[in-house]
């Protein structure tokens, strides 16, 4: 073979690279089911509410979401995700104890009853926030964190940003009523779905029914748990401002929902109502795992480079959510950058992937580079400087 069918071969392997469509592994020759007919989501008796996949972050069925209210005890999810952050980075251990300041003690509502002067677990400190909402329990985890309430209120509303959070300002670890503190079903969803899925060793505990200290066995308030064998979260909250609230997660057929329901009239309604919400995620939707974290989708060619082709992929799992009966109507798109250059590092972004359900656009992720690309030595990046001139002209006769 000659130098100048090698460039011609060359630039085509390139084009086709940048241009290439995968198409979703599906059986051939199944004879296509009925689409499944979705019907509008459901109304509920409530202020505000949100259905999300939890896997792919779609989201299902949703009203007002973005609307600030009062989350009541909701808030205490973002005191034990910074809990368990903080053990996942080791500067704190479940068998640390923590001393209960008079503040702690003091502080009113639903409790853990903790007692002034003892010194607790962490580990039973987080199952009395999670469990049974204590407000004393919280305010104790707050003071061993950050030295206070506020300096750890400010350490959530960080926390709250980074995970996209827009419409949540928090002033305490509790959510006892106070006028600048509030969030939306939006934000407590994607802060349920951060729970779920960075810290997944400790999310056991917000299915448990039940948790005693001191003598006093205290009941989960989250009717769910005992009506859905399926359902093993989150958690509720209550106060005159914010109406009864409740955040579920349940899990079908390796399918998992988050609901958020805001402001209904009861305790009872909040679990009718959340009910309503999970039902017609899980009857009227499906979530496929399309791609692995780190699957090689693609090779394409690098010029001046040790190597001439790199290996592309995605960085994390990738989720798509659907109508049900629709799986084989789903296809992926690689578009890939042009001329790529080395030197190339690990996690680099080198173009999109992008998932059709049918004609319409369902997903979009970043495709990055899964290797690293050095530079060749003087003669290859010369070499693939004329192999990439004629290349370019070779693509534009055959454009």
């Amino acid at each position: 073979m000659n130098v100048f069918e090698s460039i011609r071969r060359s630039a085509k392997l390139c084009l086709f690279a940048a241009m290439t469509a995968v198409t979703l592994p599906a059986v051939a020759q199944v004879i296509p089911q009925p689409q499944t007919i979705i019907p509008a989501a459901p109304q509920l008796a409530a202020s505000s509410w949100i259905l999300m996949d939890a896997n792919s972050g779609r989201i299902l069925a949703e009203h007002n979401s973005d609307e600030r209210l009062a989350p009541a005890s909701l808030t205490k999810l973002m005191t034990a995700y910074l809990v368990e952050r903080e053990l996942d980075r080791d500067t704190i251990k479940l068998d640390d104890l923590v001393n209960v300041s008079e503040n702690a003690w003091r502080t009113g509502g639903s409790k853990m009853f903790i007692e002034v002067g003892n010194q607790i677990p962490v580990e039973e400190l987080l199952h009395g926030i999670i469990i049974v909402s204590g407000n004393d329990a919280s305010v104790a985890m707050a003071e061993h964190l950050a030295g206070g309430e506020a300096p750890f209120a400010d350490l959530m509303n960080q926390h709250a940003a980074r995970l996209g959070m827009e419409n949540t300002h928090f002033e305490n670890a509790t959510g006892l009523p106070s006028d600048n503190h509030y969030s939306t079903a939006h934000d407590l969803a994607r802060l349920s779905r951060h729970i779920i899925n960075d810290y997944p060793e400790h999310y056991a505990i917000y299915s448990q029914r039940h948790f005693s200290y001191g003598g006093i066995d205290q009941p989960n308030r989250n009717r769910l748990l005992w009506r859905d064998p399926s359902v093993d979260g989150l958690k509720t909250g209550w106060t005159d401002a914010a109406g009864y609230c409740l955040v579920s997660s349940a899990e079908r057929d390796s399918m998992r929902l988050i609901s958020v329901v805001m402001g209904t009239n009861s305790d009872e309604a909040r679990a009718q109502e959340t009910q309503k919400l999970l039902s017609y995620g899980f009857r009227f939707y499906e979530t496929m795992k399309l791609y692995e974290r780190g699957a090689v989708l693609e090779t394409p060619r690098v010029w001046g480079g040790d190597i001439n082709e790199l290996r592309v992929g995605v960085n994390e799992e990738v989720y798509m959510t659907l109508p049900r009966n629709r799986n084989e109507e789903l296809r992926a798109r690689l578009n890939l950058h042009t001329d790529l250059q080395a030197p190339i590092a690990v996690g680099d972004d080198v173009g999109t992937l992008e998932v059709y359900l049918g004609e319409e656009m369902v997903g979009e992720r970043p495709l990055v580079a899964l290797e690293n690309v050095e530079e060749g030595g003087l003669f290859k990046r010369l070499f693939d400087q004329v192999q990439r001139f004629f290349s370019g002209l070779i693509s534009k006769f055959t454009d």
